[in-house]
């Protein structure tokens, strides 16, 4: 692993003043006859030019060695002291420009996405998001987590997400969704609370450990919540019972991770889409498109699955298709009105 550049100046600074030190010991032993403790005394007080008198007398070649070793000490005591300090201010400047750009990234940001902690649940979240190229951001109260977010690639800032000061820093009244990953329930609850407070529009899904707290956390305004050993429970079973449909619903989930240019989506469509009002078989998605409509989300929240040609799609509606990555790229134009 690589380390910090001011534990490596340090580690040479050490080697450096070590070895002058050993230096002035061996030069005192065999030039000028000093016992051992008294030749290391004579060189570390002759290093340190604090002054005081020779332990005993020196001959000529003595003084000769002693006025080498006070240079060229006096010189590594100098460098010594500058590249600390220089360590220092590089280290306090470095960060102190890795804030303001942060806070630059955190304020251009809009529509986002807040990922709240950056354990085992949190981190897949953030990976999967990264991965699908959308604005977000991850707050973490551990440093640790918060740099292995950073060397990933990914917008991440150290703080207490259930603070309504951070969450407001971090953009919570412009972000699109939040992600409750933090390590409690009882966490997870209170920053529900926090952000639906700040911003009622917000999408958040949230993660919960024990059963019992599912309903509070939909009570505190939780869109989605999610109970990681459960689901593992049911994809466990499902392989077995149902394998190749299984098999099928996790290729397309995680299509692009793996190569294929397949997957689901959805795409919304707004009430002054050019496809609101038609039905399905007016616009031939599949004939033109390459895009299989699998079911439609009405505005009003029905869900119709497998819906027949007639199908008329509304204005508020959502589509929920498969197809080609390029496929549905155009069909979102298409709903814009840009194709």
């Amino acid at each position: 692993m690589k380390s910090h550049p001011f534990l490596r100046r340090l580690r040479t600074i050490g080697l450096l003043v070590a070895g002058t030190v050993t230096l002035g010991t061996l030069g005192f032993i065999f030039i000028s006859g000093y016992p051992p403790f008294d030749a290391l005394y004579m060189a570390v007080i002759t290093i340190a030019a604090v002054g005081y008198f020779e332990v005993h007398p020196l001959t000529t070649a003595g003084r000769v060695f002693n006025m080498f070793l006070i240079f060229f000490g006096a010189s590594i005591m100098v460098y010594s002291m500058s590249a600390i300090t220089q360590t220092v201010l590089e280290t306090q400047f470095s960060d102190l420009l890795g804030r303001r750009r942060t806070k630059k990234m955190i304020d251009s940001l809009k529509d986002h996405f807040l990922v709240c902690g950056f354990g085992r649940v949190g981190r897949a979240a953030a990976m999967e998001l990264q991965r699908t190229n959308v604005p977000f951001l991850v707050m973490d109260r551990s440093r640790e987590r918060v740099d292995r977010a950073m060397r990933s690639g990914m917008l991440a800032v150290l703080a207490d997400s259930t603070n309504d000061d951070m969450l407001r820093e971090a953009g919570v009244m412009r972000a699109r969704g939040l992600i409750a990953a933090l390590s409690t329930d009882a966490d997870n609850l209170f920053l529900i609370l926090s952000a639906k407070a700040l911003n009622p529009k917000l999408k958040v899904a949230s993660r919960v450990a024990e059963e019992a707290s599912e309903i509070k956390m939909r009570r505190a305004g939780a869109d989605a919540v999610f109970m990681p050993y459960s689901m593992t429970g049911y994809r466990l079973a499902q392989s077995i019972l149902r394998p190749h449909v299984f098999e099928f619903l996790d290729v397309t989930g995680t299509a692009s991770a793996i190569g294929l240019n397949v997957g689901m989506d959805q795409v919304e469509i707004g009430p002054a889409s050019p496809m609101a009002g038609k039905s399905l078989q007016d616009l031939q998605l599949r004939r033109d498109l390459g895009v299989i409509v699998l079911a439609i989300r009405r505005g009003s929240g029905e869900m119709q699955f497998n819906p027949p040609a007639a199908a008329v799609i509304g204005g508020g509606d959502t589509l929920i298709v498969m197809g080609g990555f390029d496929s549905v790229r155009k069909l979102e134009q298409v709903v814009e009105g840009k194709a």
